[in-house]
């Protein structure tokens, strides 16, 4: 009983979804631009994190090619 209940309710939360974006497709699209815009500064604060931008071993000269490797 409870597997069929499951089902009933994402049948209907899939209908629901379709008639909520079909009726409100024009204001949804026109938040796509602002949704790009706006997730170039959250990727480049959360895809920056952990790169180790403290200063900590970090110096320049220290015998590393571009990939990092030592000589």
């Amino acid at each position: 009983m409870r597997r069929r209940s499951r089902w009933i309710f994402l049948g209907f939360a899939a209908i629901a979804a379709f008639f909520l974006l079909a009726e409100h497709r024009a204001h949804v699209l026109g938040f796509l631009p602002w949704l790009l815009l706006l997730a170039c500064p959250l990727m480049h604060l959360f895809m920056h994190h952990g790169h180790g931008h403290d200063g900590a071993g970090h110096a320049h000269g220290d015998g590393g090619d571009a990939s990092g490797a030592k000589k």
